[in-house]
């Protein structure tokens, strides 16, 4: 059976799934997205998500496309579709279609779109216990990251300059030498004393979900949390680093522009974190 995608009201096969030509998504990347992780059959902290995905649609005053009960069913149904055990679901929302002007066109639909996909948890458990590569570059966003809108060039500019350096992620860096986020991740250090910091979620960072799970399980095993900048430096001096994200959880990060984090090897607070994650979430069966 092949993959079925969600779009517009109609479940439609993945490979014939279609948007207008004029939707303001393609045209514009007049939209906003989320990623929910699928875990055992079931969908991870889908209100905290769909919490987020209701205050991107507000700031860029998109039309919210229906009652998050009906999202929620949708989200259930592809996945229960797509047949996934462990993976995720991704869902879309876009200002609509209406011919190319770049003011907001007026009595339009937002146009919904969801796809579901698998992963091996497998993989990403060898992946967590070899841990990962990151390089820095500048940041060369826009100032509202904080909506987590389709906007994404500077992103994927960034994650294919860590592909193409050997590296599985970019972490972005401000003009004053402070991290402010991976491409698709949050970043985090571990000091020498053990405390946990990560920037504050400001509109120069995605306040991710992935992130706001972390520092709460942090607090459950009186690990202290830190809302601060970090330079460069001082993460390649930091005890450890990880990055995350609904797709890679806690991920320990063991080398930053060639330089070992640490020992080189994943630390045992990433690795304590990344275990008892799932302790502290949200499961909504599929």
């Amino acid at each position: 059976m092949g993959r079925i995608a969600f779009v517009n009201g109609r479940y439609v096969p993945h490979a014939a799934a279609q948007v207008h030509v004029e939707d303001r998504g393609y045209q514009f990347a007049d939209g906003v997205y989320e990623v929910c992780e699928v875990r055992d059959g079931a969908l991870i902290d889908v209100t905290r998500h769909l919490d987020r995905l209701e205050r991107s649609l507000d700031e860029l005053r998109i039309d919210h496309p229906g009652e998050r009960s009906a999202l929620t069913l949708i989200m259930r149904e592809v996945v229960r579709r797509n047949r996934i055990r462990n993976g995720m679901v991704y869902l879309q929302v876009t200002r609509g279609v209406a011919p190319r002007d770049h003011g907001f066109p007026a009595d339009v639909r937002p146009s919904v779109v969801m796809t579901a996909r698998a992963a091996s948890r497998a993989k990403a458990d060898a992946q967590a216990a070899a841990g990962i590569a990151v390089i820095t570059v500048p940041d060369n966003r826009w100032d509202r990251v904080d909506i987590k809108s389709t906007s994404l060039l500077p992103n994927v500019l960034a994650k294919q300059a860590a592909r193409e350096a050997g590296a599985y992620e970019a972490w972005f860096v401000d003009g004053d030498g402070f991290v402010t986020e991976g491409s698709s991740t949050n970043a985090w250090i571990v000091t020498r004393e053990g405390t946990l910091v990560t920037r504050a979620a400001e509109h120069g960072i995605l306040r991710g979900i992935t992130r706001g799970v972390v520092s709460d399980v942090a607090a459950t095993r009186q690990i202290r949390v830190v809302e601060r900048p970090f330079s460069v430096e001082e993460a390649k001096t930091a005890r450890e680093a990880f990055i995350t994200a609904a797709t890679t959880i806690v991920m320990p990060v063991v080398s930053i522009d060639g330089h070992a984090v640490g020992d080189g090897k994943p630390g045992p607070v990433a690795l304590g974190l990344r275990a008892a994650f799932h302790d502290g979430v949200e499961r909504l069966s599929a």
